[in-house]
Order: C-alpha cells, then sequence, then structure tokens
C-alpha cells in the first residue's frame, strides 16, 4: 500500500497528534496521596521523596483546597502515627478522635465535595511495622481482619467516602462489606488493594510514615507472606475476583510500571473501576534522575501516567497529582 498509506501524515503536528491521540489523562483521572501529622503549622519535607510533605491537620486543610482548586477530586489519606501510640492490635486506629479520623473531618470541614479515601491497615499503628497482628512469628491473619473492619467503620463513621484496606488479609474485604451493611452505611466505598505485590518499591513510603518491619526476633523481616509474589500474573486476577465478590467497589493494582500486563490482564477480565497506584519508589527515581540531569522530569513524568491509563487503569493515585495537572492544564 506504500506510498498511498503514511502513518505519518497523522503525526504531522500537535494538533493533529492530539486529534488522533487514544489516551489522555486529565484531573479526574487522579488520586492525591497525602500524609498526615500532628501538631500544628507543619510541612515536613519527607528526605526520601524529595517535594513531598507530610502535613499537619490545619495545612493539610490548606493543600486539599489548593488540590481542589486545580480539579483534583479525590485523596487518599495516610497517618503518621506517633510511637508512643503503637502496639500489636491497632488500638490506636479504632480511636474515633484519632489523627486519622480527625484528618477526615478536617477534610470534609473545608472541601466537602471532596472525595476522602482513607488507608486501612495496621502498619502505621503497628509497634512492629506489620499490617496485621504478629504472634509466633506469623501474622495472623483472622484476628487482624476482625480489627481491619473496626477501622474501615471508624473512618466511615468520621465521614470517609471510600475506604482503601492496603493490607492483604485473606477475607478482609467481606469482612468490612458485611459491617459496612450492618452499621447502615450502605453507600461507603471500598477501594482494595487487590493485587498488592511484595515490592521493592515502597521504601520511601515507609519513610515517611515510619512503618517498616522492624528488625526483631521473631518478628517477620518482610511482608512476603501476605503481599504477593512478584513474579506471579494469574494470582493477581484469582485475588481480584475474590475481592469483587466480597464485596470490593474498585480494584488496585499496586504497584504502577512493573505491573501492567496485571493492569491489562484485569481490564481484559473485570468491567469494574481499576486503581493503579504509581509509589514511592517510582516517584523518588525520576525526582532523583531529574537531579542528576538525566531525565527530563516533567516528559517522564507524563509518560509514566499516560502509561498507566493506556494499559486500562480507571485511576491513578500518584504522588506527582498535583505536578501532572498543572502540566496538562
Amino acid at each position: 500500500m506504500y506510498p498511498l498509506r503514511r502513518n505519518r501524515r497523522l503525526r504531522t503536528s500537535e494538533a493533529m497528534r492530539s486529534l488522533v491521540r487514544e489516551t489522555a489523562i486529565t484531573p479526574n483521572d487522579f488520586i492525591a496521596p497525602l500524609f498526615v501529622v500532628e501538631g500544628k503549622n507543619k510541612k515536613e519535607e519527607i528526605t526520601s521523596m524529595p517535594d513531598y510533605f507530610r502535613f499537619s491537620l490545619d495545612l493539610l486543610e490548606k493543600e486539599v483546597k489548593e488540590l481542589w482548586s486545580l480539579g483534583i477530586k479525590s485523596i487518599l489519606l495516610f497517618v503518621k502515627v506517633p510511637d508512643n501510640l503503637k502496639d500489636n492490635a491497632g488500638t490506636e486506629a479504632l480511636n474515633n478522635d484519632g489523627l486519622m479520623q480527625r484528618a477526615i473531618r478536617a477534610v470534609k470541614n473545608v472541601v466537602p465535595e471532596m472525595l476522602v479515601m482513607t488507608d486501612v491497615a495496621l502498619d502505621p499503628y503497628s509497634a512492629y511495622g506489620h499490617d496485621g497482628i504478629v504472634s509466633g512469628g506469623k501474622i495472623i491473619n483472622d484476628d487482624t481482619t476482625a480489627i481491619l473492619a473496626e477501622m474501615g467503620l471508624s473512618h466511615a463513621k468520621a465521614g470517609a467516602d471510600i475506604l482503601a484496606p492496603s493490607d492483604m488479609m485473606d477475607g478482609r474485604i467481606f469482612e468490612m462489606r458485611s459491617l459496612l451493611e450492618d452499621e447502615g452505611f450502605h453507600e461507603t466505598g471500598i477501594m482494595s488493594y487487590s493485587a498488592k505485590y511484595a515490592s521493592a518499591f515502597y521504601g520511601p513510603f515507609r519513610d515517611a510514615l515510619d512503618s517498616a518491619p522492624v528488625d526483631a526476633e521473631n518478628i517477620p523481616k518482610d511482608k512476603k507472606t501476605y503481599q504477593m509474589d512478584p513474579a506471579n500474573r494469574e494470582e493477581a486476577v484469582k485475588e481480584t475476583l475474590m475481592d469483587i465478590e466480597e464485596g470490593a467497589d474498585i480494584v488496585m493494582v499496586k504497584p504502577g510500571l512493573c505491573y501492567l500486563d496485571i493492569v491489562r490482564d484485569l481490564r481484559n477480565e473485570i468491567n469494574i473501576p481499576i486503581a493503579v497506584y504509581q509509589v514511592s519508589g517510582e516517584y523518588s527515581m525520576i525526582k532523583a534522575a531529574a537531579e542528576k540531569g538525566w531525565l527530563d522530569h516533567d516528559a517522564v513524568v507524563i509518560e509514566q501516567l499516560t502509561a498507566i491509563k493506556r494499559a486500562g487503569a480507571s485511576m491513578i493515585a500518584s504522588y506527582f497529582a498535583k505536578d501532572a495537572v498543572k502540566l496538562i492544564s
């Protein structure tokens, strides 16, 4: 057919490329993760996540207002819990006046329309840095899921719109959905971290919340007994389908770039929204390479986010959310 068919005709200008572009990212695609700390007038830069911060509640309110003004309509809250409030049972997680619960109320007070998602896991509250109760050198599944369900209910009572269990315990979606229904929270959604891998890309996040597993005798050194093996592909579909059956409204793949095959597998298999988490290690690598002058920061950010959406993501949790929205606008 050459030269009757010349593919380059559709690449001749930015106007032409925009006209035929198959994938576009918009502010509606983003979930902005936010880290919260106790205190007042605190904006603490996270050393291993340049240009990203932990906010006290007063500054969290300002940040949320700015995100809303940019067109970002969803946030995902994480809290840094003081060491003196950590134990092996997540006691502080159930405190109706805890930092997470106050953060939810603070956001809803200043921007009621903002969609508030909340992290539901024990690791920020755990003295051992694990997502579940530790006993006999193991993470105890069923006792943990009962606490997670109560934790989620506490968030719902504070005003959370969507609970985001990130723990990877078996059956926790069923436990959480059942308790929410019993308590009348029929409209509170669940975004399950369905395919969360035991990845090496989480390090900066654990710095942000001081939530890495502790190095102590009879304490698991990693999270490989509950997070997924990075070598497994079909297991991700199985895990996700089970979460949907148990009541998940949105499912998530985490991390992002190394697992785009999983995103596409799920998109081909299911018809509910898929979230992808572009995690802290992915963020920090771009920051470090750009600082060295090895990469064009803005171009790489947009390219990676576009790739995630092209693979089949319905929404993207990204530390670049604010920067990306400014770039695409």
